[in-house]
């Protein structure tokens, strides 16, 4: 008997475990896909580093007195952006518009799925790239502030990154992101930024720098950084976090984020040393100071083709970028505009060399949903790049100016005299950021 009731459990748990296996196969799969998901919210989180990674790497190449209020503007700006785009940032950009700029329809976020995909990346959670994507609006406007370093008022600095977030930044990105956009519509590459972020953040550094005038005492006394190994501390975690920045800007895990992130580090170590082997020849030492820039400035350049290229390329993109970027700084100081942090001579000048360089390597072979470029049959594709750059420069260039003389009339944009050379730390922030003999 006991036997008997033993064989009978065994029947009946089989038979339970076959209906159950049917009905599982009759249900819907979900697109969302668990392996992306992680990849993408892995991503954000090394993305999200990168901005206290950027406060750390211009922090460190400050005067003391100013350290902390360089710290500061980057690190607030995950506080205000990340409002702004919950609020509308997200929308204007990715919802449904024309093609200059999206609509009103994700306000608060209203409209976007809990528990579903997005169009733009429908094997992840829809919040997932709602995030992902409020790193990169995050981490734009604070690339701006090391142009401007140790000179503006906070107030000033609030009122200009919400308000270039809102008309600069997110226009763009929908140029180039959103559904209709016009660039994206021409066929326009920005796999991760180049012209998005880099272009338009450096062209705009440019501009503020230009409006708001030298530091005192610029360029005839010595400005030396306080403290490199926070720089190299900055570079590492920004090298770092661009794996994130590029590599999850494929959206999903597979062929197209490991080339993304090999070309990230190729890219970067081509600037880096070549940054390094120039400086040595033309001043006779290699200096930290350079080998860090160098290499953001790889970072910077291969960007907009991470993507889109093979990795030999991304090496020519790192050589590239590290020789224009050095040339661009080079050129600051026979010019003698304050850009204090050459934000304008590496991420400006280094997404400019990477969008036309994408228009010359990229490969639909590398990644389908892109386009060739000149080497690879279609000349047209480097016209539609110089298009994109000449557009966001042109945007950027004049929408900054246009605030900067708004709020300078609201709240003025410097400090004055006595309080800059205080420090921006105690006059602004009643800090310091060392205390001792």
């Amino acid at each position: 008997m006991l036997r008997f009731l033993r064989w009978a459990a065994l029947l009946v748990g089989a038979l339970g475990s076959s209906v159950a296996f049917a009905q599982g196969a009759n249900r819907p799969t979900s697109p969302i896909n668990g392996a992306d998901t992680v990849w993408v919210l892995i991503s954000a989180g090394l993305v999200m580093l990168m901005t206290p990674g950027l406060a750390f790497f211009y922090g460190g190449m400050v005067r003391q007195k100013n350290v902390l209020t360089t710290l500061l503007q980057s690190f607030i700006c995950l506080g205000v952006i990340s409002v702004q785009w919950m609020l509308f940032g997200y929308s204007l950009v990715f919802s449904s518009g024309n093609g200059f700029i999206g609509g009103l329809g994700h306000l608060g976020l209203a409209g976007i799925p809990l528990n579903g995909a997005t169009t733009y990346a429908p094997t992840i959670p829809a919040l997932v790239f709602v995030l992902y994507q409020m790193m990169f609006a995050v981490i734009t406007p604070a690339l701006i502030s090391g142009a401007f370093a140790e000179r503006v008022k906070f107030s000033a600095y609030l009122l200009f990154v919400i308000a270039w977030a809102t008309f600069i930044y997110d226009p763009i990105a929908h140029w180039f992101w959103g559904a209709g956009g016009w660039l994206g519509a021409m066929g326009a590459l920005d796999f991760a930024g180049g012209s998005v972020i880099h272009i338009s953040s450096g062209i705009s550094a440019l501009v503020f720098v230009l409006v708001i005038g030298r530091r005192i005492g610029y360029p005839d006394e010595e400005m030396r950084p306080h403290d490199l190994p926070l720089t190299l501390i900055g570079t590492g975690l920004l090298w770092f976090g661009w794996f994130g920045f590029n590599g999850g800007s494929a959206l999903s895990i597979g062929p197209v984020a490991a080339v993304a992130v090999m070309n990230t580090h190729l890219a970067a170590a081509a600037g880096a040393l070549v940054w390094m082997a120039v400086e040595w020849r033309k001043q006779g030492q290699p200096t930290a100071l350079g080998i860090a820039s160098g290499a953001v400035a790889g970072l910077a350049t291969v960007t907009q083709g991470a993507g889109y290229i093979a990795p030999f390329a991304a090496l020519v993109f790192g050589v590239c970028g590290g020789l224009a970027c050095y040339s661009a700084v080079l050129l600051k100081v026979r010019l003698k505009y304050d850009d204090a942090l050459d934000t304008f001579g590496v991420h400006g000048v280094g997404g400019i060399i990477g969008a036309l360089l994408t228009g010359l390597f990229a490969s639909s072979a590398i990644n389908a949903a892109g386009r060739n470029g000149l080497f690879n049959g279609n000349p047209s594709q480097l016209l539609i790049q110089a298009t994109g750059v000449v557009a966001t420069a042109a945007y950027a260039a004049l929408g900054t100016w246009i605030l900067l003389k708004v709020i300078d009339a609201m709240v003025g944009l410097r400090v004055s005299p006595a309080d800059e050379l205080a420090g921006l730390d105690v006059s602004q922030h009643g800090e310091m950021a060392y205390h001792g003999p």
